[in-house]
């Protein structure tokens, strides 16, 4: 299908990393959506692949790359018509502009998406605890991407001692199928978070706001799950609303 005949608004989601998360998204994709028949949602098409390498681990150097195989799937996307993909995991956008570069397709950025609901919520010189992965956080994936923006968010991170044995561990549970023992280890993350300080708490990996959410934690969340749904579908109402009014 060539790029001039790709369907308008028709969006690509690039997951797998993991499943659960994907389904997730999905789910928050058609809660955002201001729709009252079928033909009014989002479009999708989905690759979720969960044996893209880990990106913990990648980045680690414990493992192998995942870009050549995040590549791969978004090709898929891209031969089956998509106009824009995303991927709804926070530490795969540590390959974001290589995987960009190689697909030649516009993307939303999820960490551009969450900073800014974060902005709202606490201003841009809040006060805001980060739920991540590891490799997230060692990488200064939400440090650094604040600073390209022009914001002074005050960020909380876990403490080493929370990152072992609640973030981590409560992750792998989500991952594993565990929720409640995930929810039970996070919410103690983002409570030791809030006593630090935290006006807000931003889950940063996409497994953390399957179980943790503004209902279990003590200070509200900004959930950068929700932040890219909403985005991709503003951004496929605005190119259906276009081909509309082109035609």
């Amino acid at each position: 299908m060539s790029r001039a005949s790709r369907a308008p608004g028709l969006l690509g989601v690039l997951g797998g990393m993991g499943p659960l998360a994907t389904i997730d998204f999905l789910q928050k994709l058609l809660a955002a959506t201001p729709a009252e028949t079928d033909q009014e949602h989002v479009p999708v098409v989905t690759a979720s692949v969960p044996q893209i390498p880990d990106r913990a681990a990648a980045f680690r150097g414990g493992g192998a790359s995942p870009l050549p195989a995040m590549i791969e799937c978004g090709q898929r996307l891209i031969d089956a018509g998509v106009s824009l993909i995303v991927m709804p995991c926070n530490t795969a956008h540590l390959w974001y502009e290589p995987l960009q570069e190689a697909l030649a397709i516009p993307m939303i950025h999820l960490v551009d998406a969450a900073l800014d609901d974060v902005a709202a919520s606490v201003g841009s010189n809040g006060r805001v605890g980060l739920l991540a992965t590891d490799a997230t956080i060692a990488s200064g994936l939400y440090l650094n991407r604040q600073s390209k923006a022009g914001r002074s968010l005050q960020w909380l991170l876990p403490t080493g001692s929370d990152m072992a044995d609640l973030v981590m561990p409560g992750i792998h549970a989500v991952k594993s199928g565990h929720r409640s023992l995930g929810e039970r280890l996070l919410s103690k993350a983002a409570a030791a978070l809030a006593g630090r300080g935290a006006q807000a708490v931003l889950l940063g990996c996409t497994e953390i706001p399957v179980v943790l959410n503004n209902r279990n934690s003590p200070v509200p969340v900004v959930d950068a799950t929700d932040s890219l749904a909403r985005r991709s579908v503003a951004w496929s109402v605005d190119a259906r609303a276009d081909r509309r009014t082109a035609a």
